[in-house]
């Protein structure tokens, strides 16, 4: 008996599935064996694949893998279709069955919501929002939280937005800026001034968009101050003066947005006294002119806002006088400027004098104004730490009463200046003098000079004049500037005796200087104590060491030469010795010239050629040329030019290279002129070995020009022997080789060195060079000739020797 069994295959099933079925039947559990199968079907109808997920997921319904496979498929299914479908709800439960076991799979409810807000279905995916919140852990918050916000600013639904900004907020609140932007967008700005005033005063708080919180705090302002009728929790005056303690760098601002919130309130008058409490505390120019600005901005647009409801109202008594009214406030504050930008530079450093005479010019006409401004300054500024000179301030104040004919309360400001500790000597003894010199504006002569004597008297306790730790009072009476100026009135008022008694304190006090010591002198001359004015010099001499005793010796001596001439010789020689005995070269020459000149005049004359010799040798060198020329003048008027011979050489021997030429040519000229040919001929000689034919061809034309007239051709044969062995001698100077052939462009020199040292060194040239130089300058005996040619002086020079000589210059 034979028993068939025939096996029901299902008729989704083909052939080739019977392999998967077959594995499935053994191994139900096996994750791999489904995925096998299911990928074989991936290219099926869709409802195959959807039935082998159902299967393996009916085996294995914790399998993620699965689920989130099956799950992206069903969505792949239905995209492109009208979301209004039944195929969107039969996935919608896909998802459901499958959170049942996937409830703790971010994946799988981010994909469910995503899938969902696609749908639009907004309350179905809001609730799908938070179930997801409540089921998965905190930690994997942050996954849901951009999905979810991206939904509820995506639909025009702010009180969900808020609420789910508000949790979140819980969760992640340094991202309060973002909230604050989406309360910002959707008008909500109570809520959003009040969660920016919170981070703001949050400490720790860093923004992730890089503000600083000062931008922050900018931001609040704007915020609040731009809209007053929306923001209503916060105390925008108490915000805005807690910012001006914060930031001081930037109070113009703050003081601003205070004022336009005030402004955009409708609270102008309250306005306007911001803007006036601004102005009257910032401390930069940078704020005031800000805050100026802005305030005068505010009232043109208060006078274009009334004069437009006049035009359209039409006028009003009323109206008019308002109109006027703001108009005149306007003018008042353009006027008040200046005043007030005085004002801010004196709050930024109240002991600057400079800004305080700046402010009296600015009250200009106001008399009691001027008064209280200076009273204030001279109450302010501290003479200590003040910038500019203080003691101006108590100055201009008494010219002040003075200029109003006020002399007593003049007088009283003097007084209690000079009991200021001033920081410098000069300030106290510059109010001594002013007072002083009103009284004599006045014509209170014996007023000024009580004054004077008071300043300079001697006080209790004596200091030194740079002692800092005496106050300045105790260290006036050794001010030059106050000794001076009462010289000079006892001078034009005092007696005689009284004003050699000033002086003579000056000089004792150790204060005084050469023009105090020549004004004394001078002063004694006139009065005719000559031998008492020659005694101040003395003491002044005494006192000060060159070069400060020039002027008093130079005067010493002219005035003693004119006093008394050649009576007192012996004397007059023996101050002349003192002065010059230290006297440094640069103060020499004049001495010297004086001490000649008085012995020309009233002495003997070999004494002045004597002074002229020493002179010579004592002065600078700069100045040496310029004696020898006086020493040779005069000794030429006194003594006759033969007697200048040896001053003419000891010139040559002493001066440098450049005038010793001058003084050979001057030289040899007087003794060609005295008929010393030969004596000529040897000072050109002499003179030859110092002047290189190449930079002093001017000596040697000279030379040439003298051997033509007065000598012959064997003369100027010699002459060119010389001038070729000088030349030679400065070329082999390797120095003065180098400098002048390394420097050289063209020329005969370089184009020979050249042509025979092409691509040699230097020093092989300078070498060669040298070599050839020295050959020529060997060549000293000239070539025979058929007859020897003399040249008179009274004729020009021959052919022939035309012909020798520019064959020997060749």
């Amino acid at each position: 008996v034979c028993l068939c069994v025939c096996v029901v295959v299902p008729h989704w099933q083909e052939e080739d599935d019977l392999p998967y079925e077959e594995e499935i039947i053994r191994n139900p559990y096996s994750v791999k064996c489904w995925m096998r199968y299911i990928e074989y079907k991936q290219n099926g109808p869709k409802s195959v694949l959807n039935m082998v997920y159902e299967r393996a997921l009916k085996e294995l319904p914790g399998s993620y893998k699965l689920w989130y496979n099956y799950l992206r498929e069903r969505r792949k299914q239905v995209k492109g279709k009208c979301i209004t479908e039944s195929a969107f709800e039969e996935v919608n439960n896909c998802h459901e069955r499958a959170l049942v076991f996937m409830h703790k799979m971010p994946r799988i409810w981010l994909d469910y919501c995503q899938f969902l807000v696609d749908q639009c279905r907004i309350t179905r995916s809001r609730r799908t929002f938070d179930r997801a919140l409540r089921a998965l852990p905190v930690t994997q918050h942050p996954r849901v939280w951009p999905l979810y916000l991206r939904f509820v600013r995506r639909h025009p639904l702010p009180e969900t937005a808020v609420r789910a900004y508000r949790r979140y907020l819980k969760l992640c609140p340094e991202n309060a800026e973002e909230y604050i932007e989406y309360l910002r967008s959707m008008g909500r700005l109570d809520e959003a001034a009040v969660r920016l005033a919170a981070i703001v005063n949050n400490e720790s708080f860093v923004s992730k968009e890089g503000k600083s919180n000062y931008q922050l705090w900018h931001e609040l302002c704007d915020l609040i101050s731009q809209n007053p009728d929306k923001v209503r929790s916060l105390n925008v005056g108490a915000i805005i003066r807690g910012g001006l303690t914060r930031f001081t760098d930037q109070l113009g601002k703050l003081w601003c947005s205070m004022a336009d919130y005030y402004i955009r309130s409708g609270h102008f008058e309250k306005a306007r006294d911001v803007y006036e409490e601004a102005i009257q505390t910032v401390v930069t120019v940078r704020d005031f002119t800000q805050v100026f600005d802005s305030y005068a901005q505010f009232e043109e647009s208060m006078i274009a806002a009334k004069m437009e409801t006049t035009a359209e109202l039409g006028p009003d008594g009323e109206d008019d006088v308002d109109l006027e009214l703001r108009l005149a406030r306007f003018e008042q504050l353009i006027a008040r400027r200046p005043l007030l930008l005085n004002s801010v530079l004196l709050r930024q450093n109240p002991h600057n004098v400079h800004e305080w005479h700046k402010r009296v010019k600015l009250y200009e006409g106001q008399p009691r104004e001027i008064i209280n401004t200076y009273t204030e300054a001279v109450q302010t500024v501290d003479a200590m730490k003040a910038t500019g000179k203080p003691h101006s301030l108590w100055v201009s104040f008494a010219k002040f009463y003075e200029d109003n004919q006020q002399l007593d309360d003049a007088r009283t400001i003097f007084d209690k200046a000079t009991k200021v500790s001033y920081k410098q000597v000069e300030e106290l003894a510059a109010v001594w003098c002013e007072y002083g010199e009103m009284e004599l504006r006045h014509e209170n002569y014996d007023q000024a000079l009580r004054i004077l004597r008071k300043a300079t008297a001697i006080p209790s306790k004596k200091a030194e004049y740079f002692d800092m730790s005496e106050p300045v009072q105790n260290r006036v009476y050794k001010s030059l500037k106050v000794w001076s100026m009462l010289a000079d009135l006892e001078e034009s008022l005092g007696t005689f005796k009284s004003t050699k008694a000033v002086y003579d304190r000056i000089i004792d006090l150790r204060i005084a200087t050469p023009q105090i010591i020549i004004n004394y002198a001078l002063f004694l001359e006139e009065h005719n104590y000559f031998e008492e004015s020659f005694k101040a010099y003395e003491r002044g001499i005494a006192l000060f060491k060159w070069p400060n005793v020039y002027d008093i010796w130079n005067t010493y001596l002219t005035k003693f030469i004119e006093r008394y001439g050649g009576k007192k010789l012996e004397r007059a020689r023996d101050l002349f010795e003192q002065a010059l005995d230290g006297c440094p070269p640069k103060y020499a020459k004049t001495i010297y010239l004086l001490y000649a000149k008085l012995e020309e005049e009233f002495g003997l004359a070999r004494h002045a050629m004597a002074v002229y010799e020493r002179a010579t040798r004592a002065v600078s060198a700069d100045e040496q040329h310029h004696m020898f020329n006086i020493y040779i003048r005069r000794a030429a008027q006194i003594y006759g030019v033969t007697y200048t011979r040896p001053i003419y050489q000891n010139a040559i021997e002493v001066l440098p290279d450049e005038h010793s030429r001058e003084m050979c040519l001057r030289f040899a000229d007087m003794e060609s002129k005295l008929g010393e040919i030969d004596r000529a001929r040897a000072i050109y000689s002499y003179c030859s070995q110092i002047c290189d034919p190449r930079m002093t061809p001017a000596f040697w034309q000279t030379w040439k020009e003298f051997e033509i007239r007065h000598g012959n051709e064997d003369t100027i044969r010699e002459m060119l022997r010389i001038k070729r062995s000088v030349q030679a001698t400065y070329n082999t100077q390797v120095n003065f080789m180098s400098s002048q052939m390394l420097k050289a462009t063209s020329g005969s020199t370089a184009a020979d060195l050249a042509a025979g040292q092409s691509g040699g060194d230097d020093m092989k040239m300078l070498e060669q060079r040298a070599q050839e130089m020295a050959a020529e300058a060997q060549q000293d005996t000239p070539r025979a000739k058929d007859k020897i040619l003399f040249v008179r002086s009274d004729t020009g020079p021959s052919p022939e020797h035309e012909e020798v000589s520019s064959r020997e210059e060749a």
